[in-house]
């Protein structure tokens, strides 16, 4: 399959506006912690590199993919909503009573696997999808995506000792390294670094990359994803917290500062 760069990265700007739309709409939600992350998914998403069906979200054949950092995750929803998941007007009423969509996702949305709302329990929960599948012999793979914040967890290094005991070489966990956890610059509350050597002491493989530069997302998930690796895989993707926001970008606690409806309603409608 061919990939056209240029019409992902129209995608992440098209997906990066629905998403402050959303913020907009409901203020709740964690908008920093999205935005960083929405160049990774796009590319996952849209760049041929997943097995997915929205006509049926538990197909068997799908690949898992896990979104740990729930803080992070409603850059998801219009993602979902645009491949046919769930109808786009619902992304109208996110975090609204009787909206299948909260400010923290969960299973009843169809397109994902978990529930999302405490941190550090994905990566052990796609190890054990991955085990699974392992042992049936089956092909779909297991992608999980955490922040480097949420890295701060021990429940996430458990789960790296025993992916890379158990060769788990059909799980791939991408780091959102936007280099701020919920209060201050991750490195000053504590540092993860040096991060991908940590990992290949665990066994994995790692690498990393711009998270967003979207030829470089791309080509380094393509290879994690099609080249056997013989083990667990890391991409460290280093993003920005708030990316595209300047109030956002700028603040060590972004993660919970609201974005003013003026400004989500000029950037909602403008480029990113």
């Amino acid at each position: 399959m061919a990939v056209n760069i240029a019409d992902l990265e129209q995608k992440a700007r098209d997906i990066w506006r629905a998403t402050v739309a959303i913020h907009q709409r409901a203020p709740e939600t964690r908008v920093a912690s999205s935005l960083s992350a929405v160049d990774v998914l796009v590319c996952l998403y849209y760049g041929g590199l997943l097995r997915f069906d929205p006509r049926q979200p538990q197909w068997t054949g799908r690949d898992r993919v896990i979104m740990s950092k729930g803080h992070g995750a409603i850059a998801m929803y219009p993602i979902l909503a645009d491949l046919g998941y769930f109808p786009v007007a619902e992304l109208e009423r996110v975090a609204r009573n009787g909206s299948i969509l909260g400010g923290i996702p969960d299973p009843i949305i169809p397109g994902f696997e978990t529930v999302n709302g405490s941190l550090g329990h994905g990566p052990g929960v796609a190890c054990g999808l991955a085990l699974a599948l392992k042992r049936q012999r089956r092909p779909e793979r297991v992608v999980v995506l955490v922040g480097d914040g949420e890295m701060h967890e021990g429940a996430v290094w458990e789960a790296l000792m025993f992916a890379g005991h158990q060769q788990l070489d059909n799980l791939l966990l991408i780091v959102d390294n936007n280099a701020r956890c919920m209060l201050n610059d991750t490195n000053k509350v504590n540092s993860l670094e040096p991060l991908a050597d940590k990992f290949a002491a665990f066994g994995w493989v790692a690498r990393a990359c711009d998270g967003h530069d979207m030829r470089s997302v791309y080509n380094n998930l393509e290879v994690l994803l099609r080249t056997p690796q013989g083990r667990p895989a890391a991409l460290i993707a280093r993003t920005i917290k708030g990316h595209g926001v300047p109030s956002l970008e700028a603040s060590p606690i972004c993660h919970v500062l609201t974005i003013a409806p003026d400004e989500c309603a000029r950037l909602a409608g403008g480029q990113a």
